[in-house]
């Protein structure tokens, strides 16, 4: 039910796409249902154990599903939905994508044997700059969903390092080496851990946060991101 209030507010301050601009519903969020429909599924959640984001981990890392919502391309509509979650000061996109990618998974089963999420933790200089962790905004959204837990502190960053942006594939994976330290395994352990980040290029971040958590006992590890970078 949307309250009267609501509708006042969207009245006072309109509600825009935050891809075409156009005004939003009282039931839309984030994006309008054409933009929405129109963005680039992988469908990867459909056959997550082999696909082409999944085989990035393949003998790098102890990932056994994988999959994204959206391909992400540069200078896309993707793109720019990421680019606003990230640095508009936007941390509600993020739980409204992540209700919207697991309302969509859901129907796959895709959660069915994930016991918690755990969002890809960011470097404290970098999470006091932009105020929050946009991965953990939308582990908010996937937990409201699949009622999931949220486990936060098993994982810390050491320090922020060189952007990713610019680097190839072997230099990312350099850049991220030894970035993650376990920090609390007990909320993880015998557990199936769903990591969960906003865009997934080479893997080499993920990589690095499953080879952190691989010594847990009994762990096992999947992954899911907003987007996915197709060549």
């Amino acid at each position: 039910m949307i309250s009267w209030w609501t509708r006042i507010l969207d009245f006072i301050s309109p509600r825009l796409c935050v891809v075409c601009g156009r005004r939003l519903t009282p039931t839309e969020r984030t994006l309008c249902g054409v933009c929405l429909f129109h963005l680039p599924r992988t469908d990867y959640h459909r056959k997550p154990l082999d696909n082409p984001m999944a085989q990035l981990f393949w003998h790098l890392a102890p990932v056994e599903k994988a999959a994204a919502l959206f391909f992400f391309r540069p200078h896309s509509e993707t793109a720019e939905l990421v680019y606003r979650l990230k640095y508009h000061n936007r941390p509600d996109m993020g739980e409204d994508l992540g209700r919207i990618m697991a309302s969509e998974m859901q129907l796959s089963d895709f959660f069915a044997d994930i016991d918690v999420l755990l969002p890809v933790p960011l470097a404290r200089k970098r999470l006091r700059q932009r105020g929050y962790n946009q991965s953990h905004q939308l582990a908010l959204g996937i937990s409201d969903v699949t009622r999931l837990p949220i486990v936060t502190k098993a994982l810390r960053r050491k320090h922020f390092q060189q952007s990713q942006t610019v680097l190839n594939r072997l230099q990312r994976q350099d850049n991220v080496a030894d970035t993650f330290i376990l920090a609390d395994d007990r909320p993880l352990r015998g557990r199936h851990v769903l990591l969960i980040d906003d865009v997934c290029t080479t893997g080499a971040t993920l990589i690095a946060c499953a080879n952190a958590l691989k010594a847990v006992d009994g762990i096992r590890i999947s992954v899911l991101t907003l987007s996915f970078t197709k060549d």
